[in-house]
């Protein structure tokens, strides 16, 4: 059992397939000013019909693990955040542990959609302070292009593909949490204003009421992720919000009050990876040395179910 635990390491993976605006514009009624203006998104990457969610999931968790320096072996546990996985089972939580040769760790997935990765995050802080789990592997991983209906000009010009990862030990004895109490939580009655439905399955929303949402109610909610921390907005270094729109990145980060932190903009060249966008967005700002070793980072989910989910974590 251990007091706290820390995130040791991060990985990302993106397909190698760039869809540009221009490119959408051949495709629908669209431009590149009209998506551009309205979600501040440039490109995404779309990956092809042989790359499934456990293939991205698998290479970010292996760029994880080699960033922390650790073995498959290492591992007890993997969660697996996705909404867009087509079998039921095995899980990709279990596909990711076999491809990566991981020996009997627990292997559960989350579906909470584009708050996925936050809350896989805490449920592995979780294990570990519980005693459950000793090293766990957090991934975020989707293929939205999958759920996508492509005649739809209003949810096409949004999605991506992609893998983030995160690997979460046990903290040392009188070492500090690296990773804060969650604060998370869902408004059901409001569930279908975000949505991957039918047969087969195709991503929807109610946009404005999406819009309204994030930018009204979530910024009192984000603060308080940062209290339960004990960390002010202002004293953050980064800000990770699930990487939706620019229209509500921005709005959001600003009203949350970090007038310091670096902002993660990774949507204008990813788009809305969903429960991907996240470990993406954090992963590239440690790549690029835009935050370093102890910065507290505010990671911060939000929207399928209209669910939520924030905590304030250290960066690797």
């Amino acid at each position: 059992m251990h007091h706290g635990s820390r995130i040791t390491a991060v990985g990302h993976y993106q397909p190698a397939r760039i869809l540009t605006n221009e490119d959408l514009a051949g495709m629908v009624d669209t431009s590149d000013e009209w998506i551009t203006s309205r979600v501040g998104i440039r490109t995404r990457r779309i990956a092809g019909p042989d790359e499934p969610v456990d293939e991205l999931a698998g290479h970010a968790a292996a760029k994880a693990l080699a960033a922390a320096g650790l073995t498959p072996a290492d591992v007890d546990l993997v969660v697996v955040a996705t909404s867009t996985a087509i079998d039921r089972s095995p899980n990709t939580a279990a596909r990711v542990a076999a491809r990566l040769g991981i020996p009997g760790p627990a292997a559960l997935d989350v579906n909470v959609v584009c708050a996925g990765f936050t809350h896989a995050l805490a449920t592995a802080d979780h294990a570990v302070r519980a005693g459950s789990s000793s090293r766990a592997l957090v991934v975020g991983a989707d293929k939205m292009s999958e759920v996508t209906d492509w005649t739809d000009r209003t949810t096409c010009v949004l999605v991506g593909d992609g893998a983030g990862a995160a690997v979460v030990e046990g903290c040392a004895p009188g070492e500090e949490a690296g990773i804060g109490p969650v604060l998370w939580g869902s408004v059901p009655e409001m569930g279908n204003a975000v949505r991957i439905e039918g047969t087969p399955p195709r991503f929807a929303q109610e946009g404005q009421s999406v819009y309204r949402w994030a930018t009204t109610r979530l910024p009192a909610i984000a603060r308080q992720a940062c209290e339960r921390s004990g960390i002010a907005p202002a004293d953050l270094a980064a800000v990770v919000l699930h990487q939706a729109n620019l229209r509500i990145i921005e709005p959001l980060a600003a009203k949350i009050g970090a007038v310091g932190a670096v902002v993660a903009r990774d949507v204008v060249e990813s788009g809305n990876t969903s429960a991907a966008s996240i470990p993406l967005a954090l992963s590239k700002l440690v790549e690029r040395g835009e935050i370093t070793t102890g910065d507290p980072v505010l990671l911060f989910g939000f929207g399928g179910n209209l669910s939520y989910a924030g905590q304030v974590v250290r960066c690797p």
